[in-house]
């Protein structure tokens, strides 16, 4: 194993500006997802692209969220979460989650159901995964949930809803192989 190289004392301290580091991640393509928690009336949910596999053993994904979100709260305090991986198409479901629309009127929209942890599944998501959060680390503005998938319900020829330079993109799998 290689030993780690000290940098020069100039750019130990130094980042770039919040300006550059936004504009670089525009050029990183993501994924859409919402996130939900809760049940009955006490649902809650974002829109994430900050959202990646950690382990397949177990199963474990991360998901990032501002601590300064309207809906932090509800997150910081849930036992259970999904995330809902959307489909191609599913544009205003994003902004609606994404915006500052009601947290109920974020529900009516949609058809929802669950499946193990209770939380609202999105039930025309091109995937969803059911998880129980292990730990829940504060990195900088953000907390970073790590969550234990107990479940999944998966659309069967789902596209996928990608943000990419500032906008959504389709990628569409209708051609794919039978």
């Amino acid at each position: 194993m290689s030993e780690a190289k000290e940098l020069p004392p100039e750019t130990s301290t130094t980042c770039v500006t919040e300006e550059e580091f936004r504009q670089g991640m525009s050029a990183l393509s993501g994924t859409v997802n919402i996130v939900t928690t809760g049940s009955a009336e006490n649902k809650a949910g974002f829109t994430a692209t900050a959202v990646c596999s950690v382990s397949d053993n177990p199963p474990t994904l991360l998901v990032c969220l501002n601590r300064g979100a309207s809906v932090h709260q509800a997150f910081a305090e849930t036992k259970s979460l999904v995330v809902n991986t959307l489909d191609a198409g599913q544009d205003d479901l994003s902004n609606l989650f994404g915006g500052k629309t009601p947290m109920a009127e974020r529900f009516t929209s949609n058809a929802w159901e669950t499946l193990i942890t209770g939380s609202p599944i999105l039930s025309n998501a091109a995937v969803s995964f059911d998880c129980i959060v292990t730990d829940i680390k504060s990195v900088a503005t953000h907390d970073v949930i790590f969550c234990k998938v107990v479940g999944i319900k998966q659309k069967q020829q789902a596209g996928a809803l990608l943000y990419f330079q500032r906008n959504y993109h389709h990628l569409d799998n209708s051609r794919a192989p039978v």
